[in-house]
């Protein structure tokens, strides 16, 4: 399960995309918006834009190469676009794997090459009034 989504997502939805009988770990990462930037000013909210087809594509590359690197059985990551405020889900991250090692390392990897690579775009919108596009850290 691979989406970009203009609403909010339902992490549960993702848990049960992965869960298998095989799988004896699971592991989810939730990116929230926070309301501070790396340099310390207070932000209102995000706005995400996104190639969708392409975005769509690579995020089908992360995952599948989550699963060959890893050994993991399944992974799903939603991303949402669209304006987003103060403690609202971006991205979540769900891997289910036989052991717990595999699925946290997966996870990790998805997240970091996510944000590499996805043509997803990040806008902050300060509580000053001034907003600026930001690069994927």
């Amino acid at each position: 399960m691979f989406d970009i989504v203009e609403a909010p997502f339902d992490m549960a939805a993702l848990v049960t995309a992965v869960c298998e009988a095989g799988s004896g770990g699971l592991v989810t990462f939730v990116g929230y918006v926070r309301d501070r930037s790396d340099e310390g000013l207070p932000v209102e909210g995000l706005h995400y834009e996104a190639h969708r087809e392409l975005a769509l594509a690579e995020l089908h590359k992360v995952g599948t190469e989550a699963v060959e690197r890893f050994g993991i059985a399944r992974i799903a990551i939603v991303h949402r676009v669209g304006e987003l405020v103060v403690g609202e889900a971006a991205v979540g991250i769900a891997v289910s794997a036989t052991h717990r090692g595999p699925a946290f390392e997966a996870c990790q990897f998805a997240i970091d090459e996510l944000k590499r690579r996805v043509p997803i775009w990040k806008k902050e919108r300060y509580v000053a009034g001034d907003a600026r596009w930001r690069e994927n850290a």
